[in-house]
């Protein structure tokens, strides 16, 4: 069963000047199950590195780790899974060459996009741009809670809000039948990461 209530994003810029790996540590102590690996600038041989570095942190604290866009490196470095965006390969292209166990979630805000992901073997749905973000170029868009409501009734797998959720606006999402949340920022930049995740655990209430 995948822990999809809260994710946490990494961003090394947001934790610096803290080396990234202190910051998840500090995350996964406040409770975080799911730690999404992101970081649009390494090359394939860097991410690599960075998923061996966290792996046994996040597996020794009962967690799972996946890796955001690259399924082939996610594979080879053993990780839980991957998130894979429009641009990224397709989700029936990741289920050929993963195990069955293999994480693979996916991007939209669309409910009949959804569907068709779901068909295609996603294991749960990303959907956002939520709230107004500065982690993530989403051109303004911002579709609300009811737009996660929207598409989370459209499936009958996960659907996680990811987009400007902080722990202070985490609770609107309540009652929209998401069963978790992603957030990025609220838990990278914040001094106290661990306090950052459990109020974010306690304002989110999963469907």
């Amino acid at each position: 069963m995948i822990r999809l209530r809260l994710i946490v994003i990494t961003d090394a810029r947001l934790a610096a000047p803290r080396p990234l790996r202190d910051v998840v540590q500090l995350a996964l102590q406040g409770g975080v199950r799911m730690i999404q690996l992101r970081d649009k600038r390494a090359s394939a041989r860097e991410l690599h590195a960075q998923a061996c570095e966290l792996l046994p942190l996040v597996h020794g604290s009962g967690a799972v780790l996946i890796l955001n866009d690259r399924t082939d490196v996610a594979l080879a470095a053993g990780a839980d899974g991957v998130h894979l965006g429009p641009e990224d390969l397709p989700v029936t292209a990741a289920r050929r060459i993963a195990p069955p166990e293999f994480i693979v979630g996916a991007s939209t805000d669309d409910p009949q996009r959804a569907r068709l992901l779901e068909a295609d073997g996603a294991s749960y749905i990303g959907c956002g741009a939520v709230f107004r973000t500065t982690t993530k170029d989403v051109g303004g868009e911002q579709i609300g809670p009811e737009g996660v409501a929207r598409v989370a009734h459209a499936v009958s797998i996960p659907v996680v809000a990811i987009g400007g959720i902080t722990p202070e606006n985490a609770s609107r999402l309540n009652g929209t039948g998401a069963a978790g949340v992603a957030v990025a920022g609220a838990v990278m930049s914040s001094p106290d990461p661990a306090r950052a995740v459990r109020r974010l655990l306690e304002s989110f209430s999963a469907a």
